[in-house]
């Protein structure tokens, strides 16, 4: 903790790099070498370019075996016109760190060099993740996942920023924990004609309206009043002239979902409505339905180790360690939670003196940088109790 405090500054001076650099999802070339360029030199092996991207894995191995775990930090960025007033604004038009992924990033650099430097007292291996395209579905993680780099971890740890307290605030939430998403595209294929005549016709643009209407009915009676889920027809394009039916259409929306059970009880529905659909208006249509990520899911007993530790850590800088609500956003840290009990935990990092801070994804999205501090701390007390270490 004496050494992550020492090196605050550098902490935040890494953030405020990345966050005047920032690159979207799948283009991260500069800010992987970046980071690689960090652990040049040190005694650690380092793995680039794992998965479908610019993954960067860090293997640290102890001074004995035991068991292995892995700290994950994401690095890209968002499409976003950066409105904030900081002297480290993005260079880079239209792209912005506006999720705090810049953050995450400094923080565990950091962190992963005072681990490296006492490593031999680490009973077991800890592998860092540096993972590319969190924003942007398949993602990163999956990819990361699938290659077996990871295959000999017990446990995988995690955190985000969140403006949703003062610094110092801890969050943990067990069990279902962030939405799961997927991306649907409907079109719906008619027969024009003149709005005189509609029986010579087949309004596609009636059997969409049909649609979204009949499509919320999914929620409202086809999911138990106790589960979660959302169906957002976010696009309907159905643009033409006033006075000619439409011959074809479509549809774009965005489904969310917070079990699995859920998910698979809204992809059923919508693919039954859409069969539907086609024998009552004589329609035809193509249905593109995309499971992006799963809903991310807190091991109970890894998650109240966490906060267990956190609460024992009598640490200055850690004021408050207390249960967050689930969140309604996707996060794809899910596929490592689905295959290693994992914990993905919340930093808060709402700017001091502001009241009602622009939240994760806004132009306006700022942090106080303290909070940099309390993840690099919180994380690492995480890794202490879990090897008990001192």
């Amino acid at each position: 903790m004496k050494m992550l405090e020492s090196r605050k500054d550098e902490i935040i001076e890494i953030r405020r790099h990345l966050h005047e650099n920032p690159e979207l999802s799948f283009q991260e070339e500069k800010t992987a070498q970046y980071i690689l360029d960090f652990y040049k030199g040190k005694d650690v092996e380092v793995q680039s370019n794992i998965g479908n991207g610019h993954g960067i894995i860090v293997t640290i191995k102890g001074g004995k075996p035991g068991k292995n775990i892995g700290l994950r930090a994401d690095f890209d960025a968002l499409p976003i016109v950066e409105e904030t007033d900081v002297p480290f604004k993005s260079k880079n038009e239209g792209v912005m760190h506006a999720c705090g992924h810049d953050g995450h990033t400094a923080y565990l650099m950091v962190l992963a060099d005072c681990l490296i430097q006492l490593k031999e007292e680490i009973t077991g291996t800890i592998k860092i993740i540096h993972q590319h395209a969190e924003e942007v579905p398949p993602g990163g993680a999956k990819s990361i996942v699938d290659s077996g780099v990871l295959d000999d971890l017990d446990n995988i740890f995690g955190i985000h920023l969140l403006p949703m307290g003062p610094v110092g605030v801890v969050g943990y939430h067990s069990g279902y924990s962030f939405n799961g998403r997927a991306y649907m595209k409907l079109k719906i294929n008619g027969r024009g004609g003149h709005g005189s005549s509609p029986h010579l016709a087949n309004d596609a643009i009636v059997a969409g309206a049909h649609f979204v209407t009949a499509v919320q009915t999914i929620i409202s009676r086809r999911l138990s009043p106790f589960d979660i889920g959302v169906i957002t027809i976010g696009s309907f394009d159905g643009k033409g002239t006033f006075n000619v039916i439409k011959d074809s259409i479509e549809l774009e929306g965005d489904i969310r979902y917070m079990t699995f059970e859920t998910k698979a009880t809204i992809e059923k529905e919508v693919k039954r409505l859409v069969k539907g659909i086609e024998e009552e208006f004589g329609v035809s249509c193509e249905l593109t339905y995309l499971n992006d990520y799963p809903p991310l899911y807190n091991d109970p007993a890894v998650t109240a180790q966490v906060a267990e530790i956190l609460n024992s850590a009598n640490d200055k800088d850690i004021t408050e360690v207390k249960e967050f609500p689930a969140m309604a956003p996707s996060e794809d840290f899910a596929y490592y939670a689905e295959k290693f009990p994992s914990c993905f935990f919340y930093i808060a990092c709402t700017p001091k003196g502001v009241e009602d801070p622009y939240f994760n994804h806004n132009p306006k999205f700022d942090i106080d940088e303290d909070a940099l501090l309390v993840a690099a701390k919180a994380v690492g007390h995480v890794v202490c109790g879990y090897y008990e270490l001192d």
